[in-house]
């Protein structure tokens, strides 16, 4: 009896080692707290979108100028990066990012595969957190557009080529949850990404550590309260196909919140009570939204500032009774004359990020559900093409998306919002260690 004691406990210390191995490293879950290494994990860092294709050697890539800068963030304290995947379609598309990665269904762009690997092994050295989202309901970079192209649903009608008709562009890329095939493919992809080893590493995907999180799309829609259904089981069926195939890593869904929920917080919360869902997320955009006038930002960024708390507010007490975290995923704003150019002062920007920022580190050291903050976007070395206001082949990229003006919306490393982004990862991270005050 004594025996079987001992080999009882040896075989519990076996898989309790086992265990921790397989969790070192990982970003994990422990009711609202995400949690690293076993203890609470708050931070502050960035979109950087465009990571993978730096990362390439083919055309956009530049990986001088991705470590350059992957050190920049690293000093800065933001390593927490939101990145693109990959995007969908040939190169041939206006608006659009190129390369592509999925240039038709099942047919991939190796070479940015290999940018990917590589910026996730550059990202492992400066021991870096990585989200990866793997569609987009926006046409910037194909997703539920390219998809619905695929499947004989006609042209895409990019709003910026139709006088900004973005009801028609919606209406359009709606139909994607009613296309079994596009949603097929997309499921295929998923698969074949989360199946990948990197080149680099040797490791799989699926026990890589960098990355923390899969994300379904960016800002995933309905675009109709008559798709939400549809909707509704796309999203928790996307999210249980992840977990079938990953143990590792958190699923995510990457939605604007009740904004991006047919302005419905009822959507919202009926998507994300999903428990294949661990954590939630939110978008603010004071422009597109209104609540910022652009002909006097410095004058109007308190009440941006107002609505911000509102909505934050409601979507963090949704998360404290899921016992879910929640990050503050996107948030940007112009600079204060809104012009695209580094000599444009950012007091306002600063504002509000000071804000945002205050708000996380409130939380960290509360222990309470708001666990981070990616602002949009960062840029880097890069600097706008002053010929034009939006991006083509050849020109830097940045975080301003190709159907943004370049600049918009965009942190460069010379701006005034650095040494303030600095300080708050610092403190943020400094809060996270210690106990609840």
């Amino acid at each position: 009896m004594k025996k079987l004691y001992l080999l009882l406990a040896l075989l519990c210390t076996s898989f309790s080692q086992l265990y921790a191995q397989k969790a070192i490293g990982f970003v994990e879950t422990d009711g609202h707290l995400f949690t690293l290494d076993g203890k609470p994990y708050y931070y502050v860092g960035t979109n950087y979108w465009y990571g993978g294709l730096l990362g390439s050697t083919g055309q956009g890539g530049d990986r001088v100028r991705l470590t350059k800068e992957l050190d920049m963030l690293k000093k800065t304290g933001a390593t927490n990066l939101r990145i693109l995947a990959g995007a969908e379609g040939p190169n041939n598309q206006p608006y659009r990012v190129s390369p592509g990665l999925q240039m038709s269904p099942g047919v991939y762009n190796d070479t940015l595969l290999a940018g990917l690997d590589f910026l996730l092994a550059e990202m492992a050295k400066r021991d870096m957190k990585a989200v990866l989202y793997l569609n987009n309901s926006w046409e910037w970079s194909g997703g539920y557009g390219q998809y619905l192209n695929w499947n004989g649903y006609g042209p895409i009608p990019y709003a910026l080529a139709n006088n900004n008709d973005w009801a028609g562009f919606m209406r359009y890329v709606g139909q994607f949850h009613q296309c079994a095939p596009c949603k097929q493919q997309f499921a295929d992809h998923i698969t074949y990404m989360l199946s990948r080893t990197n080149q680099f590493t040797n490791k799989k995907y699926t026990e890589d550590p960098v990355i923390m999180a899969w994300q379904i799309a960016n800002e995933p829609r309905a675009f109709s309260m008559a798709n939400v259904p549809a909707y509704d089981k796309w999203i928790k069926s996307t999210a249980a196909l992840i977990k079938s195939l990953d143990k590792n890593h958190l699923v995510s869904t990457g939605s604007e919140g009740s904004h991006g929920s047919e302005a419905s917080i009822d959507v919202f919360k009926q998507v994300h009570t999903d428990p294949n869902i661990d954590y939630l997320t939110m978008h603010i955009w004071p422009k597109n939204w209104g609540w910022l006038d652009i002909k006097n930002i410095p004058g109007t960024v308190d009440s941006a500032v107002a609505k911000t708390d509102q909505y934050m507010d409601r979507h963090i007490a949704f998360a404290r009774e899921q016992k879910k975290p929640i990050v503050m995923e996107e948030f940007g704003l112009p600079r204060d004359h809104h012009q695209y150019n580094l000599t444009d002062p950012t007091s306002a920007r600063n504002k509000y990020y000071r804000h945002v920022f205050e708000r996380v580190l409130t939380s960290a050291k509360e222990k309470d559900a708001l666990a981070g903050a990616n602002f949009w976007g960062f840029s880097g070395t890069a600097r706008p093409n002053p010929a034009r206001h939006f991006w083509k082949p050849g020109d830097d990229l940045m975080g301003d998306p190709p159907q943004e003006e370049q600049g918009l919306n965009s942190v460069f490393d010379t701006d005034s919002t650095m040494p303030l982004i600095a300080r708050y990862t610092k403190a943020v991270k400094k809060a996270a260690k210690k106990k609840k005050q």
